[in-house]
């Protein structure tokens, strides 16, 4: 737990917090404040064909999205809120927006390199960081390490975060054994998994949307009930991201340091921009222009952190839960319990079984990407099996570490993937001003 702790200091402090955001900055920039000017075009190319009669080939842009933010709405939203608070103050959530803000950029320039160097093995469509590390960067040593990485990142140990959370919110809801709930998550997971990305996209297309705007209903009853301190607590999360004394003693006076790493840590868990891991989503929609996806990936930033996120961090300090000693889901359960009542343990018990159970069968599909580029189609079942293996596994480990572990290979995900973003930079700027013109 120590080496763990000692290597995500190194990794999470200057070199994550300028890589991720300077990545942002870096396409914010070249792309003109791509954020401003092409959300319009993002909502456009997401929401437009389902109003549309015309029959769309193979998996659309919202089904796409749905997969990517089935995999990015999940702990993070809830959990990961709650211990980016109760470890950096209410001053991590700012800096959880700024870095979401930039990450649409650099979300914007992974879709767009997954669409551009994505490739089609025995008619199923595949794509990722490791095939435009491969092809484009033109290095396949760094396209294994990242494959890897996203594997044990996400398939194994990401997982077993998304099943630590449920089995815990259970037991507090309910007293369900953590095992008994490992096991029911992987059975059930393993009925979607098994049908591949054409039946996890229309899982993600029916359940992603109902799930989010239940949740954001809920939290905005909350919010409706303390409204006098809604603004109150805006205005601590923005001072206490610069002047943390402002915020009062205990957990909410962490340093403007662990602000940062919390917020920018929790903020890549949560949207994942810079990560690579929803590059594999958006690499298998069916559009006219790579362009197109990359604005389609910006709205999933956008409702994850900006909206889901910001809710989740509203509840817990307008009903004064960062003031409690609790941390993770229990944190969040207990400020939803005070705001709803008796209610608020069981809503949020459902809302991370749905949001949590979306994200692993999302991460799954993306590790299983991977195994095949690494091992070929026949490895896939024996991934599946691990997966499900570690789904279990997690209900019963130490939070912690879990998360500590999370972050670890996490790091590991986004030194090769951004590596290849600057490289092909001219790549994505090139097909944003062909989309443009």
């Amino acid at each position: 737990m120590q080496a763990i702790e000692a290597i995500n200091e190194i990794l999470w402090g200057p070199i994550m917090i300028s890589l991720l955001l300077g990545t942002g900055l870096f396409f914010t920039i070249r792309l003109g404040f791509i954020q401003f000017t092409g959300l319009k075009e993002g909502f456009r190319q997401t929401f437009g064909p389902l109003f549309s009669k015309k029959k769309q080939n193979g998996i659309s842009s919202y089904q796409a999205l749905s997969t990517a933010i089935a995999a990015q709405v999940g702990t993070g939203n809830l959990a990961g809120v709650a211990t980016a608070i109760a470890a950096g103050g209410p001053g991590a959530i700012f800096w959880m927006w700024i870095s979401s803000f930039l990450g649409m950029a650099t979300i914007f320039a992974e879709a767009v390199l997954a669409q551009k160097f994505r490739v089609k093995e025995n008619g199923v469509v595949k794509g990722g960081p490791a095939y435009y590390i491969r092809d484009g960067l033109g290095s396949k040593k760094l396209a294994a390490f990242f494959a890897i990485a996203i594997i044990c990142a996400l398939g194994f140990v990401g997982n077993m975060v998304q099943s630590n959370s449920i089995a815990e919110a259970f037991q507090t809801a309910f007293q369900i054994p953590p095992l008994v709930i490992g096991f029911g998550v992987a059975i059930l997971i393993s009925l979607i998994l098994f049908g591949g990305i054409n039946r996890i996209a229309r899982f993600a297309g029916n359940v992603v949307p109902i799930m989010a705007l239940l949740y954001i209903i809920g939290a905005l009853m909350i919010l409706v009930l303390h409204f006098d301190q809604v603004l109150p607590a805006l205005s601590l999360i923005v001072e206490s991201a610069f002047t943390p004394e402002s915020a009062g003693g205990g957990v909410l006076g962490a340093s403007i340091k662990e602000a940062i790493r919390y917020g920018v840590a929790r903020g890549l868990f949560s949207n994942e921009a810079g990560m690579g891991s929803t590059p594999h989503a958006h690499a298998v929609a069916e559009v006219k222009h790579p362009a197109q996806q990359g604005f389609v990936a910006m709205v999933g930033v956008l409702i994850d952190t900006v909206i889901i996120c910001t809710v989740t961090a509203l509840v817990i300090l307008v009903t004064d839960g960062a003031s409690s000693n609790l941390t993770g889901i229990e944190l969040t359960q207990a400020s939803f319990t005070s705001g709803l009542g008796s209610f608020g343990v069981y809503f949020i018990a459902f809302s991370l079984l749905f949001f949590s159970f979306t994200t692993i069968l999302g991460w799954a599909y993306f590790g299983e990407t991977n195994v095949n580029y690494l091992f070929g189609k026949k490895s896939v079942p024996y991934y599946r099996a691990a997966v499900l293996i570690f789904i279990v596994l997690g209900t019963v480990l130490n939070v912690p570490f879990v998360w500590q572990l999370a972050d670890t290979f996490n790091a590991f995900m986004v030194l090769p993937n951004v590596i290849a973003l600057i490289a092909l930079s001219s790549v994505v700027k090139k097909s944003y001003k062909e989309l443009s013109k």
